[in-house]
C-alpha cells in the first residue's frame, strides 16, 4: 500500500466504502422486501386457518369429492395451494390441494406434525426438497384436531433473487462508473500538489525565487498550504539571501583586517630592517615604528571593542542620568579647536530655536567618543571653512544631538554603507597616522544601539551630511550641567 500513490489510495479507498456502502444498502433492501413478503403472506393463511377452523365444526368433509377447478382458483384466490387436517393423533385426516403444484412439492406429513399451533409460521422444506413452504397450524373449533395452511416461497425466493441480481448487476456497473470518475476527478484535485512538488523540486535544484501559484481560493486547504508554502519560502529566501550577504561582509571584513594590519605591520618591519642594517635616520625609523605601533594598537583596541559591543553590548556602558547639551556645547569647543576657521553654530533640532534639554540614561564617556568621531569625521570629510551645526532637543519624546554640516554630501549608495566596518567613501585616501581606520561610525553606531538609541543619517549629494544620535528620552527631572552658549 505505502508504493501507491496518493491517488490510488484514496480511491481505493473511496472504493471500499463505496462498495461497503452499495452491499449494506442491497442487504437491507433485500431483508426489508423479504421481510415484507413473509409477513403479507403470514397474515393470509392466519386469517385463512382461522376461517377454516370455524365453518369446519365437525371436520374435514370426506364424502365430497375433490373439484380441481374450482379448488384450484379458490386457493389461488387465498395464497395457500395447501391445507390439511390433523386430528387429535397427529394423523392427517384430510387435505385440499392445488392440482398445479406437484405432489412431490408439497411437504411431508412428518413436517407438518411439527407445526406449532399457535399460529407462528414456520417455513418447511417440500419433499423433493425442491422449495421452500411458509405454514401456519390452528386449533380446530368444534372437533379436536388442527387446520394448517401452507403456501410455497418459490415467488417470493424469485423476486428476492431476482433484486439481488440486479443490485449486483447495477451496483457493479455503478461502482465501476464512479471509479473512473473518482479517478479523473482525484486527478484534477492532486493537479495542485503536482504544482507545489513541481515548484519544490525547482527550488530544491537552487531556484530560490520560486513560489507557488495561486492555484485555489485562499479559504481552501490547498489554498491555506499554498500561502503557508510561500511564507515560508520567502523566509527561507531571505535567509539564504542574510547568509549569503553575511559571508560577504566577512569576507570583506576579513579582508578590510587583513590589510589594515598589514600596513602599520609593513612600515615596522621596514624601519626595523632599516635601523638594523644602520642606515642614516635612526631616530626617524624609531619614530615611524612608534608611531604604526601605535596605528596598530589603536586598530586592535577599536576591533576589541566592536567585539564586545557585539557580544554583550549592554555590558560596555555603565548608564547615569545625564544631559546631551553637555556634549554639545563640548562638541562645539571641539570643532573649535580641531579647526579654528570653521563656523560652528548651537542650536535645537534641525536648527530650530535654542538648545533643548535631552535628558537622558547614558555612559559619558562612550557618548563622548561618539560625538568626537562624529565631530572629526565632520572636519575630516569637508572642505576647510564648511558651516558645522551642532543641534541638541527632543523629537517625538526622544533626545537628539545632531552633527551637520554642509560639505559634499553623499551618495545613497555611500550613505547605505556609511556605518559599514572598514568602509570608505574615498578609498584611495592613504594611510598617513592620521587617517583613520574605518571603524568609527561603526564604533558609534553599535555604542548608541548599546544605550538602546541608534546612529542615523540624512544626507544628499551636494546637500551636506547630517549624524543623528537618538536615544531614550530620561524621566528623571532636570538634569543639571552646564548651559551651551550661542557661538560667537
Amino acid at each position: 500500500m505505502k508504493r501507491l500513490s496518493l491517488r490510488a489510495r484514496l480511491l481505493l479507498l473511496t472504493t471500499a466504502l463505496l462498495l461497503a456502502g452499495l452491499s449494506l444498502i442491497s442487504t437491507f433492501v433485500s431483508h426489508q422486501l423479504e421481510r415484507y413478503q413473509l409477513d403479507r403472506l403470514d397474515s393470509q393463511l392466519r386469517s385463512f386457518t382461522e376461517i377454516i377452523a370455524q365453518v369446519s365444526p365437525n371436520g374435514p368433509d370426506r364424502s365430497q369429492p375433490a373439484r380441481p377447478q374450482l379448488i384450484d382458483p379458490a386457493l389461488d384466490l387465498i395464497g395457500a395451494p395447501y391445507l390439511a387436517y390433523l386430528d387429535s393423533n397427529g394423523a392427517v385426516a384430510g387435505t385440499l390441494r392445488s392440482s398445479r403444484v406437484a405432489a412431490t412439492s408439497f411437504p411431508t406429513d412428518d413436517s407438518l406434525r411439527s407445526i406449532p399451533t399457535d399460529t407462528k409460521a414456520v417455513v418447511l422444506r417440500s419433499a423433493d426438497g425442491s422449495g421452500r413452504w411458509r405454514a401456519v397450524a390452528r386449533p380446530a373449533t368444534g372437533w379436536k384436531g388442527t387446520v394448517i395452511a401452507a403456501a410455497p416461497l418459490t415467488e417470493a425466493d424469485a423476486t428476492i433473487a431476482q433484486l439481488r441480481t440486479s443490485s449486483l448487476i447495477s451496483g457493479t456497473a455503478l461502482l465501476v462508473v464512479l471509479t473512473l470518475v473518482g479517478w479523473w476527478a482525484l486527478g484534477r484535485g492532486l493537479r495542485p500538489l503536482r504544482r507545489i512538488e513541481n515548484t519544490a523540486a525547482a527550488i530544491a535544484d537552487g531556484d530560490l525565487a520560486q513560489r507557488v501559484p495561486g492555484l485555489a481560493a485562499p479559504q481552501t486547504e490547498i489554498g491555506h498550504l499554498a500561502t503557508s508554502l510561500n511564507t515560508m519560502l520567502g523566509q527561507l529566501e531571505q535567509a539564504f539571501a542574510d547568509r549569503s550577504a553575511a559571508e560577504a561582509r566577512m569576507r570583506a571584513f576579513l579582508s578590510d583586517v587583513s590589510h589594515e594590519l598589514r600596513t602599520p605591520l609593513v612600515g615596522i618591519k621596514g624601519s626595523t630592517e632599516l635601523y638594523r642594517m644602520g642606515g642614516s635616520g635612526a631616530d626617524e625609523a624609531m619614530e615611524r615604528i612608534d608611531r604604526e605601533a601605535t596605528r596598530l594598537t589603536r586598530l586592535t583596541e577599536e576591533l576589541l571593542l566592536l567585539a564586545q559591543l557585539d557580544e554583550a553590548p549592554e555590558g560596555q556602558v555603565d548608564l547615569a542620568p545625564m544631559d546631551l547639551r553637555t556634549l554639545a556645547n563640548d562638541a562645539r569647543h571641539d570643532v573649535r579647536a580641531l579647526d579654528p576657521s570653521r563656523r560652528i553654530s548651537l542650536t535645537g533640532v534641525d536648527g530650530e530655536d535654542a538648545p533643548g534639554p535631552a535628558a537622558v540614561f547614558g555612559d559619558e564617556d562612550r557618548l563622548r567618543q561618539v560625538v568626537s568621531n562624529l565631530v572629526g569625521n565632520a572636519i575630516a570629510h569637508t572642505p576647510a571653512g564648511t558651516t558645522v551645526r551642532v543641534g541638541v532637543g527632543t523629537v517625538d519624546g526622544e533626545a537628539v544631538l545632531e552633527i551637520s554640516d554642509d560639505g559634499p554630501g553623499m551618495t545613497e549608495e555611500q550613505a547605505a554603507r556609511v556605518f559599514d566596518r572598514f568602509y570608505r567613501a574615498d578609498r584611495s585616501r592613504n594611510h598617513s597616522a592620521g587617517a583613520g581606520t574605518g571603524l568609527g561610525l561603526a564604533i558609534a553606531r553599535s555604542i548608541a544601539r548599546a544605550h538602546g538609541g541608534d546612529l542615523v543619517v540624512r544626507t544628499a549629494l551636494g546637500e551636506g551630511a547630517a549624524f543623528r544620535l537618538v536615544l531614550r528620552q530620561a524621566d528623571v527631572g532636570r538634569v543639571e550641567v552646564g548651559h551651551a552658549r550661542d557661538a560667537e
